[in-house]
């Protein structure tokens, strides 16, 4: 197995001279080192913001931009929508666990209509109405989406479903507007800005706090000294090929990754060099787009075995997580001539058959398994249920008219958008915690540095962008607060 070496560190005494100080050193300007960026400065901190590319955005500006947020929001209250922190704490952690951040996600839950209002208040539109096609972000201005599967069964009887994807007012994908929103207002901040400027590494006192950073600008050496502290905000390590190998082989399969440069680990392992920890490193967002519109959820998707595995009416992303973790890519969708609507589905079918045991001869699957999954799901179609997996009504209907066809959803064919969700292990404030807990002094990570709060999987379009802005806000309020 390919071992990943944490980044060296630079002994604080060796350095000379430093080419520039500030209270902050911020690494990264994705919506995590934005929020963070303008919290600090609203609080009085000198911040110096150094950047790898030309210019801020990073991979929340190629997001959809959909924003999660809930219990009570001014657009939640208009569409007529009841939530409460209560509620939405009560989904994250069913969607989250085993391994949920339970305490990130209590604050987040207690502060999340808060955290709407702030982003308004850095000009960041949000328009009063709701889209009821799920988990998408509208092709509209629209706003207001469940993007977590939140009315999808077991979470419908966890806690009171409430639609919380919130895409700033824009028509289509959100990413792009929302990022320039939220650098024009760190753009009316007081910060210093650095770009092209490759941090390599961190630099320490013989007491193991950090104190700084050893960048590369044309070419040239620069270090950089922090008073407070240096916050990682670099991205994840969706790009790093040995990184993914060594701790979640499975995106490696995924044809579509949510990502930039800067998610080329270099942030994780230098909060390793320091003495980080990391966790969640084994986990991964999966969607599977092409299986929306949601009218496809009327099929049914099987695995190798030709055996159901999941209510098909729920958020593709947790699709994506079953699909890919656990039946390991081996992914078909079964429509018949009803429920196949040309122009919805993106793919040929990969087979078709005037027979159900047609089908299932042509694709391989056990002799008579696709048979005996069809019959008990017509048998329960026929009185408008689903006693296996609890798809709600609308969208269960019997599977009887020929001809059938099954396309292949496995990796090879299909589109798998995935993103990593591990990365260093933080406090509240995004102090970066060694194994036994311990906080490391003057090193924080925020966004996909950061491992997310999320444990198995991803809750819902959305969350990313929510923890990032969230916390890296926190971080920024806290070391603003450490100036002497």
């Amino acid at each position: 197995m390919t071992r990943i070496q944490p980044t060296q560190l630079r002994d604080a005494s060796e350095i000379a001279h430093f080419d520039a100080e500030a209270d902050v050193i911020v690494v990264g300007l994705g919506c995590a080192g934005s929020s963070l960026l303008i919290e600090a400065c609203d609080a009085g901190a000198d911040v110096l913001l150094l950047e790898r590319a030309s210019g801020g955005g990073g991979t929340s500006a190629n997001s959809g931009g959909l924003i999660y947020l809930g219990g009570g929001t001014p657009v939640q209250k208009a569409a007529g929508f009841e939530d409460d922190p209560e509620e939405m704490f009560k989904f994250l952690v069913a969607a989250s666990s085993p391994g949920a951040d339970e305490e990130k996600i209590r604050l987040f839950c207690e502060d999340s209509v808060e955290h709407f209002h702030w982003f308004e208040g850095q000009g960041v539109p949000f328009k009063r109405s709701f889209h009821p096609e799920p988990s998408m972000e509208a092709i509209t201005d629209d706003c207001l989406v469940y993007s977590g599967g939140e009315d999808a069964w077991p979470y419908d009887r966890i806690a009171r479903p409430a639609p919380r994807g919130h895409k700033p007012q824009v028509a289509g994908k959100a990413g792009p507007f929302f990022m320039r929103k939220l650098l024009e207002a760190v753009e009316r901040r007081s910060a210093r800005f650095q770009w092209d400027t490759l941090v390599e590494t961190l630099v320490v006192q013989s007491d193991g706090r950090v104190v700084g950073v050893v960048a590369r600008v044309a070419g040239e050496t620069r270090c950089y000294r922090a008073r407070c502290g240096v916050v990682l905000a670099a991205g994840g390590f969706s790009l790093d090929e040995a990184m993914v190998q060594r701790h979640v082989p499975q995106l490696a399969l995924c044809s579509n990754k949510n990502a930039t440069e800067g998610d080329d680990g270099r942030g994780i392992r230098m909060g390793q060099g320091a003495g980080g920890d990391v966790v969640r490193m084994d986990q991964g967002e999966v969607a599977l787009p092409g299986t929306i519109p949601h009218r496809l959820s009327r099929g049914i998707y099987v695995n190798a075995r030709g055996q159901r595995f999941i209510n098909e009416d729920t958020y593709y992303g947790h699709v994506g997580i079953e699909a890919l973790f656990v039946q390991e890519g081996r992914v078909h969708l079964l429509l018949d001539e009803a429920t196949f609507e040309r122009g919805l589905v993106r793919m040929e079918p990969a087979f078709v058959g005037e027979t159900v045991e047609e089908v299932e001869r042509e694709a391989g699957f056990p002799a008579g398994a696709l048979q005996a999954t069809v019959e008990f799901y017509n048998r329960d179609a026929g009185h408008g249920e689903d006693s296996q997996f609890h798809k709600r009504a609308e969208c269960v209907v019997p599977l009887v008219t020929p001809p059938f066809a099954l396309i292949d959803c496995t990796p090879e064919s299909f589109i798998y958008a995935c993103m990593t969700l591990g990365g260093l292990r933080t406090g509240v404030n995004g102090e970066v915690l060694t194994p036994d807990g311990t906080e490391i002094p003057g090193l924080y990570a925020v966004g996909r540095t950061a491992a997310l709060f999320c444990g198995r999987g991803y809750a819902g379009s959305g969350i990313s962008l929510a923890d990032g802005t969230y916390f890296g806000r926190r971080a920024g309020r806290a070391l603003a607060g450490m100036r002497s």
